[in-house]
């Protein structure tokens, strides 16, 4: 009896002095809480996670006000050791004014981001924050010289994690040509391929994204680089999640720093039910959360005509010279212990540095 306890302390104790797996998240953090947020959340609550720093783009909403959501967020959960860093304000060459013509020629999206006409403001503009303004500043450093250095401190060690448009990670590989090939693989959320649902954003067009189409030429460097592995979140599989108020509450009764802001902040409908971007982040830390997969070449459409900023997909036998690895596209996932992992870890203490 003695030697099992004995035994099982010393098992207990080599688990937990194994490394945590280093990892740079590149989001378009918009807030409070929301798939973007609760990612972030949800890596740095994961005790197997060690975040290097959080650069922002913007996407979702405009980078400053971004910027200021995220760091307010380390504030309330006592992580403010985690540095943020300030990325593309912009796209590299899609324009509001330009988009705007676009749907007049070739349809409205129902989803424009930090561009919607529902609450669009001004580039550096802040709005109100209901959870109140952070009393930190991000670094100096600006997002894909961060990046770049990191990389090249911890070669081949790093996983780079994209939430959001791929702006700053375009950047960064205009530093660094060998950037993709320094990292240890890319995770993203991005991408649509066929999915079943009578959402109006992508039943009309299944193979248009959000993430893709507000910077396509972004996207498109980003997937044509020599990356060492590629794994996709596609809209596919994140529409079969959904978080729920009762998950919610659930998770807010633990009482937590991480899962009080949850409670406090979550708001359901108007596609924030869905979880886009904390499935990619589950599944990186637990692929057995993933059932299913396939590989498949991926590009995005950068010929400025009807499907700009759609994905486009090859096989092996038929893609063009130009293109990027294969990527491992998730196609469906257990969803009751990703449900499970989700609460578990926004229920626990956050862990320290």
């Amino acid at each position: 009896m003695r030697t099992s306890v004995v035994l099982a302390l010393l098992l207990a104790s080599l688990a937990s002095a194994q490394p945590r797996r280093k990892i740079v998240i590149d989001e378009d953090c918009s807030g409070p809480a929301g798939s973007n947020l609760q990612t972030v959340l949800l890596l740095i609550q994961s005790p197997k996670v060690e975040v290097l720093g959080i650069t922002v783009v913007t996407g979702d909403a405009w980078r400053d006000e971004e910027l200021a959501h995220t760091l307010r967020l380390l504030e309330i959960i006592g992580r403010t050791d985690i540095p943020v860093f300030s990325g593309a304000a912009f796209p590299l060459l899609r324009t509001r004014a330009e988009a705007r013509q676009w749907q007049e020629m070739y349809g409205k999206t129902s989803y424009s981001g930090a561009w919607d006409d529902r609450w669009y403001h001004e580039p550096f503009v802040i709005p109100d924050m209901p959870e109140g303004k952070p009393s930190i500043k991000p670094s100096a450093e600006d997002a894909a010289h961060f990046l770049v250095r990191t990389l090249r401190q911890y070669p081949n060690q790093v996983t780079v994690y994209g939430g959001g448009p791929m702006t700053n990670l375009a950047t960064a590989m205009t530093i660094e040509p060998r950037f993709a090939e320094l990292a240890d693989e890319f995770v993203f959320m991005g991408g649509s391929l066929n999915p079943q649902t009578a959402d109006p954003e992508f039943a009309n067009n299944p193979r248009h994204e959000f993430n893709f189409w507000f910077d396509p030429e972004a996207a498109e460097i980003v997937l044509r680089a020599p990356w060492r592995k590629i794994v996709c979140t596609p809209t596919d599989i994140s529409i079969k999640t959904k978080l729920t108020v009762e998950m919610v509450k659930r998770i807010e009764a633990a009482g937590t720093p991480a899962a009080r802001y949850l409670g406090k902040y979550f708001k359901p409908g108007d596609g924030n039910d869905y979880m886009w971007d904390e499935l990619a982040a589950a599944a990186w830390i637990d692929p057995s959360i993933i059932t299913k997969t396939k590989q498949q070449y991926m590009s995005v459409d950068v010929t400025h005509g009807p499907g700009y900023g759609n994905t486009i997909l090859w096989s092996e036998s038929d893609k063009p010279h130009l293109t990027g690895r294969l990527v491992e596209i998730q196609v469906d996932l257990d969803g009751p212990k990703f449900y499970k992992m989700f609460s578990d870890l926004l229920s626990a203490p956050t862990p320290k540095r």
